[in-house]
């Protein structure tokens, strides 16, 4: 096949598939609002109440586990990653992903 006809197979194809979508199109339905503004108030305050149906989550309430250190060693631990002068290190930010031997013994996460 030479190219002209490649495009005209082509354009026919895309009108067919237009074609096809636009058989199936319906308009935008109006509104149609039924009971009054207490009934509707009433349904409102009620989906609300129900939660996010949409979620992706279940909803379930937090549990939370006791640590197992103590406050002082967590404080510790916190306050020695602040200060970290590599606590930022991504090793992504390096060429070829590499980390250089200097960073080595540091925090390689992400």
């Amino acid at each position: 096949m030479n190219t002209p006809n490649i495009i005209a197979v082509a354009a026919l194809s895309i009108l067919a598939t237009v074609g096809a979508h636009a058989q199936g199109f319906e308009p935008v339905q109006p509104l149609k609002i039924g009971g009054g503004r207490v009934q509707l108030a009433a349904e409102g305050a009620a989906a609300a109440r129900g939660g996010n149906v949409y979620g992706d989550v279940v909803a379930s309430p937090l549990t939370t586990r006791p640590s197992q250190l103590d406050r002082a060693s967590v404080h510790a631990e916190a306050v020695a990653a602040a200060h970290a002068p590599n606590q930022n290190l991504d090793r992504r930010a390096f060429a070829n992903s590499e980390v250089p031997p200097q960073f080595q013994g540091a925090r390689t996460g992400r």
